[in-house]
C-alpha cells in the first residue's frame, strides 16, 4: 500500500515542501514493500518524513488502538516527530511520552489510544509494564536514531519493549552514522539497506583557532566577533563548562541560550524556540544538541571542548553544511594542546581581537492560547498586524502549540506591542501576551 498521490500532495503542501528528495522517494517505495528497513542518511535530510509518509498510509482507519510505535533517544526528538505528524494534518491521533513529563498526563492521553505513539524507551517500557496501553495491534516499530538510544544506555528497555510486541510485521531502523551494527535483540535478519551517508557533498570547512590561554574564553569571544551576524552552536562536554561559558558571554553582553540534559524540559524547549526564531543566534550546548533536535540550518559550530569520540565530532559538524549548504566548524585549541587523531584536514586560521557580534533584532513574545482554543497562525498574524500595527516584514516566526504560542517581534517594538495586545481577544479567548524570559 502506498500513499494516495492526492493525500501526499496535500500533506507536502501543508508542510511547504514542493518535492521529496531522492532518499525520501526511495524510502517511500521500499518501506511498504519490505518488512525490515535500515535507513542511513545525514542529519537534516528529512528521514522523519521519509518513514512517516508510508507508515501513515498503512494505518487502519477506525482502529482505536496503537498501531505504530516510534522509539527515540531524546525528549526533543519525540516532540519534534509529534509536531511533524500534526503538521501533516493526516487526522491520525498521535501522542509523545518521555521522561521529565508527568506520568499522569501520559495516562490521561493514552486512555484514548493514539494510532501513532512516540516515546523514549524508558518511558514506553514503564507504560508497557503498567499496561497503560495495549501492544496487541502494534504492527510497525520504528527505532529512530537507534544507535544513539544504545549509546545513552537504553538497550535493556529496548529489549524489553521488542519482546512485549507480539504482532510486529515491520521494523524500520534509522541512523545518521556509518557505525551501524544492528543489535541481535531487534530480530532483524535481512534488512533492505537504504544508505545515503556518502551522497552528500562535503561543503564543511574545518578551521582551528589557537588560544594563548587554556580556558579559551577570550578567544571564543574574539571568534564570535570575527564570525559576526550568523547563527551557530558552541559545543561543550559538560554542564559545568556550559555555565562557565555562559557566564563569560553574559559578562560580554553576548545573547545566547543554553541547552543540556540537566535543564527542565520547559527551559530546553524555550531555548530552542528562541534559537529557531532568531532571538538568540547562539546556542551553548552539550552533545544533546548534536542530533535529534529541530533547529534550522546554521552557519557554524564551535568545538569549545572537543568530544572524546569521532562519531560525536561528526554529529556536531553535521549541524552545519547541511542539505547542500556551506558551513564552518571551528576547533578552539589551546596552544599547548594536541588534537585527537580523528581530526583531519583542519586549517589554522588567525583572528584579530574584535568587538562582540551584533545584537539580535528579535524578541520572543508568549501568548496564552493555542490550537486547543481553535487559534491558528493566521489568527495570530492578523492580530499582530491589524491591532499591533506591525508591518508584514516585522512579524517574525510564529510557533503554535496546543495551549500557547510564541511570536518573534522586533526588539524596538516589544513594549509597544505588549501594551497594545495584552488581554485582547484572539478568536473567543482573551489572551495574555508577555515577553518570554
Amino acid at each position: 500500500m502506498t500513499v494516495n498521490n492526492k493525500d501526499q500532495e496535500a500533506i507536502l503542501k501543508k508542510l511547504g515542501i514542493t518535492q521529496l528528495n531522492q532518499m525520501q522517494q526511495d524510502a517511500h517505495k521500499a518501506i511498504p514493500e519490505n518488512s525490515e528497513i535500515v535507513l542511513l542518511s545525514p542529519t537534516g535530510t528529512g528521514k522523519t518524513l521519509a518513514f512517516l509518509l508510508p507508515i501513515i498510509a498503512e494505518l487502519q482507519p477506525g482502529l482505536d488502538q496503537v498501531q505504530v510505535l516510534i522509539l527515540v533517544p531524546s525528549r526533543e526528538l519525540a516532540i519534534q516527530i509529534e509536531q511533524v505528524i500534526r503538521e501533516m494534518g493526516s487526522g491520525n491521533k498521535t501522542n509523545a511520552v518521555y521522561g521529565g513529563r508527568a506520568g499522569a498526563k501520559d495516562r490521561i492521553e493514552l486512555r484514548h489510544p493514539p494510532a501513532i505513539l512516540i516515546g523514549t524507551p524508558g518511558r514506553i517500557a514503564d507504560h508497557l509494564r503498567r499496561q497503560t496501553f495495549s501492544a496487541e495491534s502494534i504492527k510497525t516499530l520504528v527505532l529512530d536514531e537507534f544507535d544513539k538510544s544504545l549509546e545513552v544506555g537504553f538497550e535493556k528497555e529496548m529489549r524489553e519493549i521488542i519482546l512485549a510486541l507480539p504482532a510486529i510485521g515491520k521494523k524500520i531502523l534509522t541512523s545518521a552514522t556509518q557505525r551501524i551494527e544492528i543489535p541481535e535483540f531487534t530480530g532483524i535478519k535481512q534488512p533492505v539497506r537504504l544508505d545515503y551517508l556518502n551522497e552528500e557533498p562535503n561543503l564543511l570547512k574545518l578551521l582551528t583557532i589557537i588560544s594563548p590561554t587554556q580556558d579559551k574564553l577570550e578567544t571564543l569571544v574574539n571568534l564570535l566577533g570575527h564570525i559576526g551576524d550568523a547563527s551557530g552552536i558552541v559545543f561543550c562536554n559538560f554542564k559545568d563548562s556550559i555555565q562557565i561559558v555562559s557566564d563569560y558571554l553574559q559578562k560580554h553582553t553576548i545573547s545566547h541560550a543554553c541547552f543540556y540534559g540537566g535543564l527542565e524540559q520547559t527551559d530546553r524547549e524555550r531555548a530552542l524556540i528562541k534559537f529557531r526564531n532568531g532571538t538568540h543566534r547562539l546556542l551553548v550546548a552539550t552533545d544533546l544538541a548534536a542530533r535529534g533536535i529541530d533547529v534550522p540550518e546554521m552557519d557554524f559550530i564551535i568545538h569549545y571542548e572537543l568530544p572524546v569520540k569521532k562519531q560525536e565530532f561528526i554529529h556536531r559538524n553535521g549541524r552545519t553544511a547541511r542539505m547542500h549548504s556551506n558551513g564552518t566548524a571551528y576547533i578552539l585549541k589551546w596552544k599547548n594542546q594536541s588534537l585527537p587523531e580523528f581530526i583531519e584536514g583542519s586549517e589554522v586560521e588567525e583572528i584579530s581581537p574584535s568587538g562582540p557580534p551584533p545584537k539580535s533584532k528579535w524578541d520572543t513574545l508568549f501568548i496564552s492560547g493555542g490550537k486547543k482554543d481553535k487559534i491558528s497562525k493566521g489568527d495570530i498574524a492578523g492580530l499582530f498586524i491589524k491591532q499591533g500595527n506591525l508591518r508584514q516584514e516585522e512579524l517574525g516566526a510564529i510557533e503554535l502549540r496546543s495551549d500557547c504560542a510564541f511570536v518573534a517581534v522586533p526588539v524596538t517594538r516589544t513594549n509597544e506591542i505588549i501594551a497594545l495586545l495584552n488581554n485582547r481577544k484572539l478568536k473567543n479567548k482573551k489572551v495574555r501576551i508577555s515577553l518570554l524570559g
